[in-house]
Parts: C-alpha cells; sequence; structure tokens
C-alpha cells in the first residue's frame, strides 16, 4: 500500500513536469466544502447526509486545443457519517487526487473575464484514519483505496479565480469487512459527494 501511495504522487508529479512546453500550466491553491453520504444497496443500513471539508494544491494545464485543460489535484478530505439513524458514527480522512477534463466557455472578454467550465474525471481516494463508531459491536473496515468519478461545473472570474461544484460517485464498494457479518458480497457500500470549492490560481 506505501509503494501504490507513493506511485500515486510521484505519477502526479511526474505529469506536471513533462506537460509539453507549448502548455500554459499554472498552479494554486483549493479550499471547499462537501456534503457526502456512504450509500449501501439494501435498507439494513440507513444513512444521513453529513457536512465535510476539503483542501490541498492543484494545477491546470492548458493543451492545444482552445478551452481544454487537464485539471488535477492533491487534496485532503475529511468525511463523517451516521448509519441507523445515528446509532453508529464514523469519520474518515482522504488523500485524493483528481484528475479532471475541463472545458471552457468565453463568453465575456473571450475569457479573460468570465468563463463558464465543465469537468469530469476520475478520482482516486487514499485512505488516511478512520474512526467508526459501534452499536452492539457493528463496527466495519473500510477499503484503504477507493475510485470514483466527478463530474461538475463552474466559473472562472479574471482568469485567477474559479469557483465550483462538483458531484463525485464511488465506483467501487468501500466495505471490506463488517463485523459479526460472515459475507458481505452482497452489502455495497459507495461514497457519493456533492462538494463546493473555491480556488485561487496564479
Amino acid at each position: 500500500m506505501k509503494f501504490l501511495k507513493h506511485f500515486l504522487v510521484i505519477a502526479f508529479v511526474a505529469a506536471i513536469a513533462t506537460a509539453p512546453a507549448s502548455a500554459q500550466v499554472r498552479f494554486g491553491v483549493k479550499a471547499g466544502m462537501a456534503i457526502n453520504k456512504l450509500a449501501f444497496n439494501t435498507s439494513t443500513f440507513n444513512k444521513d447526509n453529513r457536512l465535510g471539508f476539503t483542501g490541498g494544491v492543484m494545477t491546470e494545464i492548458g493543451v492545444p486545443i482552445v478551452g481544454l485543460c487537464i485539471d488535477a489535484s492533491l487534496l485532503y478530505a475529511h468525511r463523517s457519517g451516521d448509519i441507523q439513524d445515528g446509532d453508529i458514527q464514523f469519520k474518515r480522512d482522504f488523500i485524493d487526487i483528481p484528475i479532471n477534463i475541463k472545458y471552457k466557455f468565453s463568453i465575456l472578454g473571450s475569457g479573460n473575464i468570465i468563463a463558464p467550465f465543465v469537468t469530469t474525471g476520475p478520482d482516486f481516494s487514499i485512505l488516511l484514519s478512520k474512526k467508526n463508531g459501534e452499536d452492539g459491536g457493528t463496527t466495519w473496515k473500510n477499503k484503504s483505496f477507493n475510485t470514483a468519478w466527478n463530474i461538475g461545473l463552474g466559473l472562472e472570474i479574471v482568469k485567477h479565480l474559479q469557483i465550483a461544484a462538483s458531484y463525485s460517485f464511488g465506483l467501487n464498494n468501500t466495505i471490506e469487512k463488517i463485523t459479526g457479518l460472515k459475507d458481505i458480497s452482497a452489502i455495497d457500500g459507495k461514497d457519493r459527494c456533492w462538494t463546493l470549492t473555491a480556488a485561487y490560481l496564479f
């Protein structure tokens, strides 16, 4: 697992370092809040939406096609939630690496003043820590690596400030084991998350 973490960080840095010389590369900081839940495929575990937060650094790599960019971030994300009407509570901390394709539309001042954009792409999450509450001895083990897919939209203002909203839906089961259940193959729990962020690019 340590090898995978190091590989992803190295790959992220290498992608930036090897960007074409003709590409426009910008760096920035990003922070925001998220409304997340762990969505199960069964009514056995009721779930509620909870508020979390995220923050970190990002880069935007413009490609030769006008308006098209690669948007990659390295973020810390905190997610929490309730299951069974609050009887079980959980808190999880992740390193998130979303890599999105971004397309900007120029509507005012050739995009220098206001430029709406849309994004989509994969999100890779590495579990840093977790804290699960208990309900009659019922606990579960989270998988250490998760993947999701993002779709979003936003607005770039004067080429520096970006406000964005996105929805992320998990692609894999985040639950590896539930204490007291010998077979969890029929239990499928995936992360779902709405995120609102603000970023400033230099």
